[in-house]
Order: C-alpha cells, then structure tokens, then sequence
C-alpha cells in the first residue's frame, strides 16, 4: 500500500470489525500513518465503511478489501482516468484470485431476478459470453478491454466525489 501511494496525497483508513488474531497489537506499532477504528463488534461492511467515509477529505475514495494485493501504478492509473473521463464516477479493476485467474466479480451487471436465475441454474456457465446468459458476470464484456458496468466489487471499488 505504500508503495501504491508514494506519489500521491494519500490518507489511509483501517477499519476492523472486531477481529480477535491480533491485528490491532501488530499493525499499529508497525503503520503509524494510518488511521484505525477498532470496532468492539462487527458492524457489517457497509457501516464500518462509513465510519472511515466520514473522516475522508480528498476527491477520491477507495474502499479496499484488507487481502487485496494492488500494483505500484494501479491508484495513479485510476486517478488518471477520472482526471480524463469527467462523466466517471466510480472505478473496478482487472481483479484476479491468488493463482492468477480472472474473478469475473471485476465486471458485474445488476442482480435481476432472471439474471440470477440464469446464473444459478448454470446457462451463464453454457453461455458464458452471452449477453442474455452471462448478464450476471457482464459475460459478453472483454476481460481486458474498460467498459461501463452496473456493479463494482467491493474488493476494490473507488469513487469520486466530483459529479
């Protein structure tokens, strides 16, 4: 995370929903520039979001999942793209798992009732670039290529607070 931050302002929020590994004991001592809320119970993802949202004063926002690996470029490029696309809002990225693999949550459409059905019935698995099929995972989106979508991860989802 440093190092994704070097050129750039950056205020750095943890929020831990009450985690008993002794997260607290090791990373204060070890990151002193980043702010904490130690929440005494889990209050969900969403409020403990908003709890750091709150304290947030630049023009972008990046809500991150605690075991995402993100390169050195990655928050430059994505403060470059708001900078040069005006009608953006909110930024996903190319997520990948562990071994590499494409997580097709990167790119998502919105949960309709049929879009679910055909998820969970497997035609999106059969049809996997359809349109119609695959609209839960945006199958008929490229993989590599920027596109408008209807649902960003909450793994790595930033936003801007221009517009």
């Amino acid at each position: 995370m440093r190092k994704a931050c070097k050129n750039i302002d950056a205020e750095i929020f943890v929020v831990d929903n009450a985690s008993t590994d002794g997260s607290k004991a090791y990373l204060e001592g070890r990151f002193s520039e980043v702010k904490y809320f130690w929440n005494e119970a889990n209050l969900g993802f969403a409020k403990a979001n908003n709890l750091a949202l709150k304290e947030t004063k630049g023009d972008c926002v990046l809500f991150l999942n605690p075991d995402t690996i993100v390169a050195e470029d990655c928050f430059e490029k994505c403060l470059h793209f708001f900078s040069t696309h005006a009608d953006c809002g909110a930024i996903g990225v190319h997520m990948i798992d562990g071994a590499g693999n494409f997580l097709k949550e990167s790119k998502r459409s919105f949960p309709t009732p049929m879009a679910s059905f055909y998820k969970m019935t497997g035609l999106c698995k059969i049809f996997p670039e359809s349109k119609q099929f695959a609209k839960y995972y945006a199958g008929h989106l490229d993989e590599y290529k920027t596109a408008s979508v209807e649902v960003l991860s909450g793994a790595f989802m930033m936003l801007s607070r221009k517009g």
